[in-house]
């Protein structure tokens, strides 16, 4: 049987780590102490400090202030503001905590169960028919995520599932910070599947069906040994573009129209095809992101205003392009939908907290693309490895605020992060407690960050060594070949509400190559038809070129950003 009955014992006592700050702020009731009691006593002598006096200090300081103001001594005011704003302290956890742990046993039935290929997912419904295809893939062991909302009768026959109370037994000290509504809590998956002799974890989706039922046929499986294949990736070149710091890999697939969920929305209108790539060697893309057919993996903003109607998402890429490589230097979002994580990247698993649902995963994967660099790793893009329907009930917006929001900012901070830490682990705490400080998730992470890298140690896992690497000069690093040609297809776009033709992507070319002489020039377009899809392919198309297109219409619509006006009034100045 490999479906475990629901556990009627209690979940065990939360077993809390202990967190010491290095820089924790002092007592906060001693300041309000230093000013009071004996200490007055002490400042003023035995007599008592005038009402009258206290006033006019008040006062006083009042009008200075009103002078700094008025004299434009900006500088010296918002000093003064700035200490009252100042942000609050993050508490470091004691790296102490590494040490000494003490190693946590499988105690349940599966406690005999060891195998390198583990798929993860995290489960809600009632089994689907992309869970049983998952169960069918060969050499590789399912293990199955159950929250809140999953029917604890959850079967499917070979695959293993941990309800929320079997979670609750297994002893890991993540359980205590997790949330119960929400896929987060496939992160004691991953710590089930490595405490179970894994190598391999593909983190997928109970929405997507692996092409062929066989990973293999795209992804790199092995990377040593007689079954890695040999030849070396086309990587992108940080010689190309200067100051390029995040790519869209849709358009390497052969859909420049089409953005993943995470881009940086200031970057979607990059669609120019690299005119060259360099190359690296396999062996340590230690992170594998592959591409959904169908639906992918797209945000709410790309879902909203490409759909057409409630006919469904099936967008097809290039499955004859080869995989490409990110340097040092270049990011690019990473999910939990359809990704194969190596071993020496487990530690990158963790499913932060503290941010909404539909950004964590992708925050995750930019966290872990910067310490990836640390131990000479990288990631790579895979051409389609799954086909994954479109059901979506709801999209909502208000689950990808941490996205939209952060994003972009989120990607310079960690280009530029450097630390000095002597491990791995506490390279990642560091980096966790620097992202907290910055707002990019919160206090909770730093905390549920120290939690995981523990419970990897007691299950077991060895952090890597880190490497000595010049991480200001990313031209240099793994670049073995320079202007290695590939030109991606360009596929049809159906999904903007028209199949762009041959004449129109030329033309369209042609004047992406003149842009330079048309920066300046605002473009002043009149819809006569339905606004809904035509003015998002008009603002995609010729919004790469000109500083603005403006859009009027008969229909107005503010969401499409489109004005009430008539066909002559363009005319007019």
């Amino acid at each position: 049987m490999l479906v475990q009955e629901r556990a009627s014992a209690k979940p065990s006592k939360s077993r809390s780590a202990a967190y010491v700050s290095s820089d924790s702020p002092s007592d906060p009731d001693s300041k309000s102490r230093s000013w009071s009691g004996s200490g007055t006593g002490e400042c003023f002598g035995n007599g008592v400090l005038p009402k009258v006096v206290i006033i006019g200090f008040i006062f006083l300081s009042a009008v200075g202030l009103l002078i700094l103001r008025n004299r434009g001594n900006t500088a010296a005011l918002l000093c003064l503001e700035s200490r009252a704003t100042e942000k609050e302290t993050i508490p470091y956890p004691d790296v102490h905590q590494f040490k000494g742990i003490q190693f946590i046993s499988d105690k349940s039935r599966y406690s005999i169960v060891k195998t390198e290929k583990w798929i993860v997912v995290a489960v809600r419904g009632p089994p689907t028919e992309e869970i049983r295809q998952l169960v069918k893939i060969r050499g590789w062991q399912v293990v199955a995520v159950g929250d809140s909302d999953t029917p604890p009768d959850w079967n499917v026959k070979g695959a293993i599932f941990l309800s929320v109370d079997q979670q609750a037994l297994l002893g890991y000290r993540i359980i205590n910070h997790l949330p119960y509504h929400s896929y987060i809590r496939k992160t004691v998956g991953y710590l089930f599947a490595i405490q179970h002799g894994a190598k391999k974890i593909y983190d997928a989706d109970e929405r997507g069906v692996v092409t062929n039922g066989n990973l293999s046929t795209h992804f790199d499986i092995e990377l040593i040994g007689e079954e890695a294949r040999r030849e070396p990736i086309l990587q992108y070149s940080n010689n190309y573009r200067k100051n390029r710091t995040v790519v869209n890999p849709y358009n390497h697939f052969g859909q420049r129209s089409v953005w993943p969920r995470g881009l940086p929305l200031e970057d979607v209108g990059d669609v120019n095809p690299e005119d060259y790539y360099g190359e690296v060697y396999r062996g340590k893309q230690f992170i594998q992101q592959g591409i959904a057919n169908g639906l992918p993996d797209v945000d709410s903003v790309f879902y909203y205003t490409r759909k057409s109607g409630i006919e469904a998402f099936d967008i097809k890429f290039d499955s004859h392009a080869p995989p490409v490589a990110l340097p040092q230097g270049i990011m690019t979002p990473v999910n939990s939908f359809n990704t194969l994580i190596q071993s020496p990247a487990f530690w990158g698993l963790m499913l932060p907290i503290s941010v909404s649902t539909m950004a964590s995963d992708i925050l995750r994967g930019y966290w872990a693309q910067r310490i990836l660099w640390e131990i000479g790793g990288y990631v790579a893009i895979y051409p389609p490895t799954v086909q994954r329907y479109d059901r979506t009930q709801s999209y909502p917006f208000s689950e990808e605020k941490d996205l939209h929001v952060n994003v972009g900012r989120l990607v310079k901070f960690l280009i530029s992060w450097r630390s000095s830490k002597p491990t791995l682990f506490e390279k990642i705490l560091h980096l966790s407690h620097s992202m907290a400080e910055e707002g990019f998730w919160t206090a909770q992470d730093v905390m549920f960050t120290a939690a995981w890298l523990q419970d990897l140690l007691a299950v077991g896992y060895l952090q890597p060594r880190l490497m000595t690497l010049e991480l200001d000069r990313q031209s240099s690093v793994h670049i073995h070949g320079d202007h290695k040609e590939f030109v991606p297809l360009k596929l049809p776009s159906v999904h903007l509400g028209v199949e762009e033709a041959h004449a129109m992507n030329f033309e369209i070319g042609n004047l992406i190559r003149w842009r330079k002489f048309y920066g300046n020039i605002v473009l002043i377009m009149h819809c006569s038809g339905s606004v809904n899809h035509t003015v998002v392919g008009w603002r995609m198309l010729y919004g790469r070129i000109f500083k603005s297109v403006v859009v009027v219409s008969e229909q107005s619509n503010p969401d499409l950003g489109v004005e009430y006006g008539e066909w002559w009034q363009v005319y007019n100045p």
